[in-house]
């Protein structure tokens, strides 16, 4: 059995352009650090905005930093049934199709013609992490709220399994397994819960796994033979995959990252 993942719950909460921002609070203003998240460089901020649309408003929602290149609002299901939209479930940063709001703050108002979503509940995680738990960036687990560990975290009443968890991977990522406020309060979870991980189908591979003969550029060819072989395919940052071998790889697990 794995180590179990701390769970943290992410409330609405809004991220903002750097021009957006200047709109909302002025020319001069500063994006205000008052607590860091569990991802390294996220913060929260001291800002907060409202959101409206022409059905209903949301106020006081927190702006999080650092800047990013296009402002999102992230927001549970029930908030987003009180202001009138159906928003997609989405990973950070994918907005195409998304939903508009207007966001006002004390110096101004600015209408978003895209941004808000559902985020896809996922999992933070270092490439180190990726190789314990035998996952690579972008595949979709479960992930099941747990009883206690010896080391006193606690666990959600309402026990629940989780399906369509997005694995997310990053040197710059601390474990953390995210949820939104619906599904917290569905099962019970708190932050700080534990959680643990797990796949459907395919059998885990064990400590004595071989590895494909080392390249820079892998086709689906080797991705193929890798897994009729029962190999493991490391990857390094200069590694180049075709698309094809990308995408297969990815669905039968067969990749390693250093």
């Amino acid at each position: 059995m794995k180590k179990p993942i701390s769970v943290g719950i992410s409330p609405r909460h809004i991220h903002l352009s750097k021009e957006d921002f200047h709109r909302l609070f002025g020319p001069d203003a500063t994006l205000t650090r008052t607590r860091d998240l569990t991802q390294k460089g996220q913060f929260a901020s001291e800002q907060f905005v409202t959101l409206a649309t022409s059905v209903g408003r949301i106020e006081n929602v927190r702006v999080l930093g650092p800047f990013r290149d296009a402002s999102q609002v992230e927001l549970s299901a029930t908030d987003a049934v009180g202001l009138g939209l159906n928003p997609p479930v989405r990973d950070s940063g994918d907005h195409e199709g998304s939903p508009g709001i207007t966001i006002t703050g004390p110096s101004g108002r600015v209408d978003i013609p895209e941004g808000v979503i559902l985020a896809q509940r996922h999992v933070h995680m270092t490439p180190k992490d990726a190789r314990e738990y035998n996952v690579v960036d972008k595949e979709i687990v479960f992930m099941a709220l747990s009883a206690p560990t010896p080391n006193s975290m606690r666990s959600a009443p309402r026990t629940v399994i989780f399906g369509d968890v997005l694995i997310r991977i990053s040197e710059n990522y601390r474990l953390d397994f995210h949820l939104d406020t619906d599904e917290a309060n569905a099962s019970g979870a708190r932050t700080g819960d534990s959680s643990v991980l797990f796949k459907i189908g395919g059998a885990p591979l064990d400590d004595n796994r071989q590895y494909y003969p080392e390249k820079r550029l892998y086709s689906e060819f080797d991705v193929r033979k890798a897994r009729q072989e029962g190999m493991i395919i490391l990857i390094e940052k200069d590694t180049i995959l075709t698309p094809s071998a990308l995408d297969l790889g990815r669905e039968k697990g067969l990749f390693e990252f250093r």
